[in-house]
């Protein structure tokens, strides 16, 4: 494949939202057809659609790309860094020449190219915000969209962005997916796997058993994040072992509520060789029910639907950046680069899809910046580590003095008798805690969790609520952390 064009990681310089996860259960007429066939024909149904998905994924180019994604596992840091480099360049010239929204750009002496050489010379260029990309998709493409498959983001934060993808993107991405994800957990593709997404694979009505769909050349055991309440988790497991699932791939808090479930009913039969997260933050007490529920190693990715960046989980316990994905910065309020160390914005450019560019993009993320440490990783391998993950840039809560807080994930630490919860910032003074008690919770733990969140919040005041479940978004994920202030007022302290 020439150099400039998506997905191309195996041949020319400067050249180098996962895993069967999609059903047809979406839109349209075939839509409406599974929702009310038997379940039998739901599986047949998705077993068709799996073929094809396999065939799209995995053929063709898919073993050369795989290759190549091993090998680099093998690079220097200075080798990933001159590879990144190479790649920015050819992807800037191919974005002024091909791309509508550069080629303006670049015409108006907005895009100064020829004044970036490497991946720290990009704070030349302007930044790119979402909204740009959601008015008009069309405008960041260098393809006929009829020529690309049609993905969205989830929306978590708003209108979905439209996606685009080439065939061979596609393939280059499993691929990273597979070595990454699979492989660097002990797992691979072909093994038995329950995965835990947002498509709604049985209605949502439906009060018994089956909650899931066999997809039969994928050996994946889909499983609805909507139907798992207290009283149908026993079946959920079940099928897990009646299946012989080997990993469970899936949002973290849909696999906390499996691990939680095992735990407290003495499930020691469910026995796996991994659990992988995506879409949602692990946190660390998630990590240890699903590690002592299953018996297995748990491991955590971090990859935007647009596939702009990618970090993956080693057995050492950082979350090293795929550099074929693309160019990381973090920035601070005022966006300039943040520190080593330093939590702030997360900034992408794409380097793997050429036929939709993203230059700068604000992924709408924080995280702590990367180390400046060059010891190597106990993995051996040189790519570099991403800090802390804090979440969505609109979920931060800020402190009465104008702080702003992530990851209260301790909050919840020590055991404490909860299946889920969710901390809600109300004013800057006023935090609710909402929480899905489990057996054995008490008052004591309420007031510890509120003793925890004003140690680390200062003097607000914290209302703990029990509920028989928290919600959950269209597309199915959950989040931990939800503020109610308005934009304005997350601002950062000037004090």
């Amino acid at each position: 494949m020439p150099a400039g064009r998506g997905g191309g990681l195996v041949s020319g310089r400067g050249t180098g939202g996962s895993s069967d996860m999609r059903l047809p259960s979406t839109s349209g007429s075939l839509a409406s057809l599974y929702k009310h066939v038997p379940p039998t024909v739901r599986g047949w149904m998705a077993s068709a659609y799996g073929a094809r998905s396999l065939r799209l994924r995995y053929g063709g180019s898919f073993g050369s790309h795989l290759a190549a994604f091993r090998d680099h596992d093998n690079w220097q840091r200075e080798r990933f860094a001159a590879w990144q480099d190479a790649r920015l360049r050819d992807l800037l010239a191919h974005a002024v020449a091909n791309v509508p929204y550069y080629a303006r750009l670049h015409r108006q002496g907005r895009f100064p190219i020829d004044q970036v050489a490497t991946i720290a010379d990009l704070v030349r260029l302007p930044l790119l915000d979402k909204e740009a990309m959601r008015s008009n998709p069309a405008d960041f493409l260098a393809t006929n969209d009829r020529t690309l498959h049609h993905y969205f983001t989830s929306g978590t934060t708003g209108t979905p962005v439209k996606l685009f993808r080439s065939t061979e993107t596609i393939r280059a991405w499993y691929a990273c997916f597979e070595r990454r994800a699979r492989e660097w957990a002990g797992v691979r593709l072909g093994d038995r796997f329950a995965a835990l997404g947002g498509q709604l694979v049985v209605p949502f009505d439906r009060d018994r058993a089956p909650f899931w769909v066999w997809n039969r050349p994928a050996r994946q055991l889909y499983m609805s994040v909507y139907h798992l309440s207290p009283r149908n988790l026993d079946a959920y497991l079940d099928e897990i072992v009646r299946r012989k699932i080997v990993y469970l791939y899936g949002y973290a808090s849909a696999l906390e509520a499996l691990a939680t479930h095992a735990l407290e009913r003495g499930r020691h039969e469910v026995r796996l060789k991994a659990a992988i997260s995506n879409a949602e933050p692990l946190y660390d007490h998630q990590r240890e029910k699903l590690a002592a529920a299953f018996g297995c190693v748990v491991r955590d990715t971090y990859v935007p639907s647009e596939l702009t960046f990618g970090a993956f989980e080693c057995e050492a316990g950082r979350m090293h950046l795929s550099m074929e994905l693309g160019a990381v910065e973090i920035l601070d309020a005022r966006d300039h680069p943040c520190s080593a160390g330093e939590t702030g914005e997360l900034v992408c450019t794409g380097l793997l899809n050429f036929d939709q560019v993203f230059i700068r993009y604000r992924q709408g993320d924080r995280v702590a910046g990367l180390s400046e440490t060059t010891a190597p990783c106990p993995c051996g391998r040189q790519a570099p580590a991403l800090g802390r993950i804090e979440g969505r840039q609109d979920d931060v809560l800020v402190t009465p003095d104008g702080r702003r807080v992530g990851r209260l994930d301790p909050v919840f630490k020590g055991g404490m008798a909860i299946r889920e919860a969710q901390i809600v910032q109300v004013t800057r003074e006023e935090i609710e805690v909402r929480i899905v008690p489990a057996s054995g919770y008490s008052e004591k733990d309420a007031q510890a969790i509120a003793a925890r969140v004003r140690d680390r919040m200062g003097p607000v005041r914290v209302k703990v609520v029990t509920m028989k479940a928290l919600a959950r978004g269209t597309n199915g994920k959950f989040r931990a952390v939800i503020s109610l202030l308005p934009p304005s007022s997350t601002a950062s302290s000037t004090k």
